[in-house]
Parts: C-alpha cells; sequence; structure tokens
C-alpha cells in the first residue's frame, strides 16, 4: 500500500508569542512537528511532506532529508496549504495521511485504525473524530443515516441543535490521494476570510457521492493542538504521563511518577527505580537493575546495568556496569567509566576515560585524563590540564595511587602501580612503581605560634584605633 503523508507546519504561531516558532516549540524534549513527522515514520509512510512558510529555514534545519517541503508563502487558509503539496503528490496513486504539526499527542495507532476504517469503508476521505463534553469552538461532524459524515459545520455557523452534538473534527485525515487533489482544485475562497478551507474538500466529496467516514478516537487528547503555552504545558503533562506509564509496562519502577521527567527519546532497562526529581533527556540510555535519583539530570548519555546516580548531573557521559555517582558528582561531555567505578560527592569528570574499578570518592577534578584500572584518587586530587591556552592530556596506569591533594600538572603520566604522596604537585612523568613526593619538608619553630598572635592582634589594634 502506497501511503503518502503531509504535515501542515506553516503557522507562525502568533498566540506563543516567542522567537521560536510554533512547532519547534518542545514536548517532552521533542520540537512538536518531531512528534508527528515520527507518527508517519512509524506508519512507514512512502513519502512525507512538511508543508513550511514562518520558521521555514528553522524547521528544514531541524528534520533535515527525513522528508520533503513545500513552501506556503502566504497564509491563505489549510486548503490552500495543502494545495502547495501538489507538484509533488498529486499524480501519485495511494492514500494520503493529513497531519498537523502541532499535534504532538497523536499515535501512529490512532492513525492506523484510521486507515483501517479508510479501507474497510472504500472511503474517498476519512476524518478522524473525537468525542468532547465542551466542544465550544470546535467544527461538528455531522453524519446521515447511514452513519458517514455528511458535512463539517464550524462553531459559528451551527444551529442550536448542532451546537449540542459533542463529536469534533480533529483536522486529521485520510484521503484517497489523487481525489483529494482534484477536490482542492474546485475549492473557493469565497467566505468572510477569504480563505481556501480544507473542509470543504468534505463537502465537494459528498455532493459528488463518494464515501466520507468517520473514525472516532477513544482518546480525545490526541486531537489536542496546541496555540499557546498554556496547551503547551497541557501537552506536557499529557506526554510525560504517556511516556511514565510506558515505562512502568515495560518494567521500570518509578517511584513518583508526577515527578518524574522523562523524555520521549529515552531508553531504560527492566527493573530500574526511578527515584522524584529525576530528569532524564535526549537520547539517554539507562540498563537493567538501576537505581537512578533521586534528583537525578542525565542528558544524552549511556548508563550500564546495575548503575546508581543520586542527587547528580550527567551530560553524554558514558558509564560501565555496576558504577556508582554522587551525590552532588558532575560527568561533563566526554567522560568515560568503565565498570565498577565509584564517583563520590563533589567529583567532576570531563573529557576523561577511566577504566574498572577506579575511585574517585569526593572533592576531585578529572580533566583531559587517561586512568587506568583500579586506580584511587584521594580527596583533592585533581589533574591540572589548562595552561590558560591549551589542554593538556595526563595519563594515570592501572593500580596508581593518587594522595589527597595532590595536583597533576598535564601533561604527565604517572606509570603503573606508582605512589603520589599527598600535598604533591607532580610536574614530571612518575615511572612504573616508584613514589614521588613533591613538597617543601615540614619544619617546626617552637614557641613561634604565641608570638604570631601578639603580632596579628596588635596589627588589628592597630587597624580599629586608626578608625
Amino acid at each position: 500500500m502506497n501511503i503518502m503523508g503531509i504535515v501542515l507546519a506553516a503557522g507562525q504561531g502568533k498566540r506563543m508569542k516567542s522567537k521560536l516558532y510554533k512547532v519547534l516549540h518542545k514536548v517532552c524534549g521533542k520540537p512538536m512537528v518531531g512528534h508527528v513527522v515520527h507518527v508517519l515514520e512509524q506508519l512507514q509512510t512512502r513519502r512525507t511532506v512538511v508543508v513550511v512558510g514562518h520558521g521555514a529555514e528553522a524547521v528544514k534545519s531541524y528534520l533535515g532529508d527525513r522528508v520533503e517541503y513545500a513552501m506556503q508563502e502566504q497564509q491563505l487558509g489549510t486548503g490552500h496549504a495543502v494545495l502547495q503539496a501538489k507538484d509533488l503528490l498529486a499524480n501519485e496513486d495511494g492514500l494520503t495521511v493529513l497531519l498537523y504539526g502541532d499535534t504532538p499527542l497523536v499515535t501512529s495507532e490512532a492513525v492506523q485504525e484510521m486507515i483501517r476504517v479508510h479501507q474497510e469503508k472504500g472511503a474517498a476521505a476519512t476524518v478522524m473524530t473525537a468525542i468532547f463534553d465542551n466542544p465550544f469552538g470546535l467544527g461538528r461532524i455531522i453524519r446521515d443515516e447511514n452513519g458517514r459524515v455528511a458535512r463539517i459545520v464550524e462553531q459559528k455557523d451551527c444551529t442550536p441543535e448542532e451546537r449540542e452534538i459533542k463529536e469534533i473534527n480533529s483536522g486529521m485525515y485520510c484521503f484517497d490521494n489523487r481525489k483529494l487533489f482534484e477536490a482542492l482544485s474546485q475549492v473557493k475562497n469565497d467566505n468572510s476570510q477569504q480563505e481556501y478551507y480544507l473542509t470543504d474538500v468534505i463537502g465537494i466529496l459528498v455532493n459528488q457521492n463518494d464515501i466520507v467516514e468517520a473514525y472516532c478516537t477513544p482518546d480525545a487528547i490526541e486531537t489536542l493542538g496546541v496555540n499557546d503555552r498554556v496547551a503547551l504545558a497541557e501537552a506536557e503533562q499529557h506526554m510525560r504521563a504517556r511516556i511514565n506509564r510506558g515505562h512502568m509496562v515495560n518494567g521500570v519502577t518509578l517511584i513518583d511518577p508526577a515527578n518524574t521527567y522523562i523524555e520521549a527519546d529515552v531508553t531504560i532497562g527492566a527493573d530500574t527505580i526511578v527515584y522524584p526529581g529525576s530528569v532524564l533527556k535526549g537520547s539517554t540510555v539507562i540498563g537493567e537493575d538501576g537505581v537512578i535519583g533521586p534528583n537525578a539530570d542525565i542528558a544524552d548519555s549511556t548508563l550500564g546495568s546495575g548503575v546508581q546516580v543520586k542527587h547528580s548531573v550527567l551530560t553524554e557521559a558514558e558509564v560501565g556496569d555496576g558504577t556508582s555517582i554522587g551525590p552532588y558528582a558532575y560527568l561533563r561531555p566526554g567522560a568515560k567509566l568503565g565498570a565498577n567505578v565509584k564517583i563520590g560527592d563533589f567529583v567532576e569528570i570531563k573529557n576523561a576515560t577511566l577504566a574498572d574499578d577506579v575511585k574517585v570518592s569526593h572533592l576531585s577534578y578529572i580533566g583531559d585524563a587517561v586512568v587506568g584500572r583500579n586506580v584511587n584518587f584521594g580527596c583533592g586530587a585533581i589533574t591540572v590540564n589548562y595552561d590558560g591556552f591549551n589542554k593538556q592530556l595526563t595519563e594515570v596506569e592501572d593500580d596508581a595511587f593518587i594522595g589527597s591533594n595532590v595536583n597533576l600538572i598535564a601533561p604527565v603520566k604517572i606509570g603503573k602501580g606508582a605512589y603520589v604522596v599527598a600535598g604533591s604537585t607532580i610536574t614530571r612523568d612518575v615511572e612504573e612503581g616508584d613514589m614521588a613526593i613533591a613538597r617543601e619538608r615540614q619544619v617546626n619553630k617552637p614557641g613561634y605560634a604565641d608570638k604570631l598572635r601578639s603580632k596579628f592582634a596588635a596589627k588589628k589594634q592597630a587597624s580599629k584605633a586608626g578608625k
């Protein structure tokens, strides 16, 4: 079956009151138009055309070559928008699914069901509809005696009886492709807005005795269009609940789903527990049996199985199985941790590879480094990787011990099994098995503490007197 898709994404969205074009506003981490295009990708449409206008270059920059584009220079109505795809699609045989770039909650399952109804009934067009208890402002579906769509009536044109109808037009359709473009050529703009309405296509098809059916989605939320920030927040809430439910169904424990934020493209393995306040973003992948949170902020990172992350931030990091992170650790881009690594409180890792069984337990910075297996960094140890102009590499080989408050001045290499004494500032390589100490010998001056106290007290008194 030849399925094509058209996504209308040309509107500026003035009610958003934003410099960002409406369809690029994000819902659960992904621009709205991205959600809609993904639905068509799940349907394996042979061709998908996105109709752009305002913000065309920004939309193209985001979607790239996933779709084809048609330009609507002037905003002359929905019918006019679809007509911009004529040169690309009008000669195709098959069916066309029409969606909107600001309806991010629609699912591929709903669209697939609309296609099924369309094919079973031999329809020229099928409308996705929904039931709303309060349909004010929405177009009503008027059915004939056979239950087919006779016409769509806008709110302002409804009779008192028609206003009582609760079945509404979502604006999403499935069309016989050739009949769609043939009918569009007959649409006129003789209305108060002087626009070409897509809904007029339905009347044209009915008048020529074509079959127009309706598929009423059981979840009306799928038809929610986003026109302002209030609706954007509502869409975010609904999608977040849907995403969280999907993870729980797949075996993930969310202690408090209402306070857990998981974006659309995140993957989590079974038996992982996610505690409240956690924010999982981008292309993050988390393995099985992990413990995430509370208050973990993880973006575009890959975590193995059995990983624990508590009160910490990870961005573009890789973490091996059984590793524990936090509390209050920061893994920056390029951090690559092996298995069973311990990253403790107030530790920052940046562009560094740490092999298995490394321990960096507290108050340390490891940047631009390659660290071997079973290395221990004491409290306050750091790699000094930046000279004000260039970043330099620190290498620490297997089984080395780096004492507390050690400064490793890059470029420098610490050999296998070497021991660097606490408080040292290391500027030269340390060979395998050596001990390095780089600090002045301690000197004690008997009784000098009292002399210092007297000196400092006199200075303080003189300062007060001067005021």
